[in-house]
Parts: structure tokens; sequence; C-alpha cells
């Protein structure tokens, strides 16, 4: 009996006689089901959040919080980087001082035709006024005379009336196509004369070169002033700023030195 009882127990345990049964794999979605977690805030956010738990929270937030919002800004390298551009802004308006200068001086009539004696020559065209170098083009045939060659014809008269009341002591001759002049040899009395003009010339290019030179060291001394540095940082770019005036200066006296060589020389 006990060895029946025992195949009927076994018989009942086994599952071979039991139907198949599809497990699901997967649980239906329910509209029950709580969402899933959200994604990690973005580390500006969690620094913020761990900004205004200070005290409370673990030390890596205030960390986090340290590194985003409250990282100072580096004021003596953003004074420094200023300061340069001073320097260099000053720099650069030198540079035209010294070449409006030169350009001054090539207008400067030696005695010798060339192109840029005429550079000043304003023409009234239509009501207004426009330099002639814009309406025409200038040549030395030879080297006592200029050539002007009006691109619009219509314009000749009106670039004969520029040259005659322009300051260049000469007298314009128009046959219809072009415009000829003639340079006169200069006098003594007039290359005196011009010398010092050029010499004149020469001091305002120095009182331009210093009044740059004045204007970068007051923004200089604003700057250091609002940034709190020392008063090293100052003298370091002062110093660089008259660095940059004494070798502007210095070509300034060398094209007005050439220029009034050139105008002295019989």
């Amino acid at each position: 009996p006990m060895a029946a009882l025992s195949s009927v127990l076994a018989a009942l345990c086994s599952t071979a006689w039991l139907p198949a049964v599809q497990l699901p794999h997967a649980r239906a979605a329910s509209p029950y089901r709580p969402a899933p977690a959200h994604a990690p805030l973005p580390v500006v956010m969690m620094a913020k959040k761990a900004k205004k738990g200070k005290g409370g929270g673990g030390g890596g937030g205030g960390t986090a919080a340290a590194e985003v919002d409250e990282a100072p800004a580096a004021s003596g390298g953003a004074a420094e980087v200023d300061l340069d551009v001073v320097v260099s802004d000053a720099e650069e308006r030198m540079k035209k001082s010294l070449s409006s200068v030169q350009e001054q001086l090539a207008t400067l009539r030696v005695g010798r035709a060339t192109p840029d004696m005429l550079d000043r020559v304003l023409v009234d065209y239509y009501d207004t006024p426009t330099p002639l170098k814009q309406l025409a083009s200038v040549t030395c045939p030879t080297a006592t005379q200029l050539v002007v060659d009006v691109y619009d014809k219509s314009a000749l008269g009106d670039v004969e009336k520029g040259l005659m009341a322009s300051d260049i002591g000469m007298t314009p001759s128009n046959d219809g196509s072009v415009i000829r002049l003639n340079v006169p040899q200069l006098t003594k009395d007039r290359r005196v004369e011009l010398a010092k003009t050029a010499k004149g010339i020469g001091e305002g290019g120095k009182t331009a070169l210093r009044n740059v030179r004045r204007d970068a060291i007051d923004k200089i001394k604003k700057a250091v002033k609002a940034a709190g540095l020392s008063e090293d940082a100052s003298k370091d770019k002062e110093g660089a700023v008259d660095k940059k005036l004494k070798k502007y200066e210095g070509s300034l006296d060398e094209a007005v030195s050439a220029r009034e060589k050139e105008i002295t020389t019989l």
C-alpha cells in the first residue's frame, strides 16, 4: 500500500499532465504604475540647489556650487588685457597722426612735378566737395608738368575751378580733353617759406601725438584705479606709451627734415 500511495503522489506532483500555460514575459503597462525616475538635473541646477542648502548636505554639493556659481574672475588678468588694449590703441592713433603729417608734407611743391601735389585739391562736383584724385588721374609727363585727365569730361570745368581756387600756386590750362599745369621753379624766398610750412606741419603732428599720449595715460590711470592695482602696473603701461611716443616723434622729425632738405636744395 505504501508503494501505491507513493506512485499516486508522484503522479499528482508531476506537471506533465497539466495543460501548457503561457506565462507573460512582461507586465502590461498600467496607468497606475509610478513614473520613471527623472534624469539627473544639469550641473548648474544641481550646483544652485546645493548652494541653497549650505551646511545641510554633503560636501560634494557645496563644492560644485562654489565651482559653478562662485568662481571669481581674475580681476588682475582682465585689467592687464584692458591696459594692453589702451597701449595698442594709442599706437594706432600715433600711426595715423604720422601718416597724416607725411601726406601733408608730400603736397608741398618743391619745384619737381609729383601727382601727390594735387592731393588736397577739392572739386565742387554736383554740389559736393570731392577730392580731385577721385575724379581724375594725375600724371607727370615731364619733371615740370602735371596732366589731369578727368574721368567725367562734363566735369572738366568744375575741376578747373577747383584747381584755380586751391593754394597750389599753378594756373591750369584746359584744352577740352585734359588739364595741364606747369610747375614753376621755386625762388629762394618761396623755398624758405615752404620750409617754414613743413616745420609747422611737423609741430602740428607732434601736438597730435602728445594728445594721444595724454589720453592714453588718463585711461590707464582710471583703469588701474578701478581695478585696485598697484602703481607699478600703471607705471609699466605709462612707460610703454612713452616709448611709443618717442618712436613716432623720431619718425616725424625724420620726415620733416627730409622734406625741408628737398625744399631748400636748389
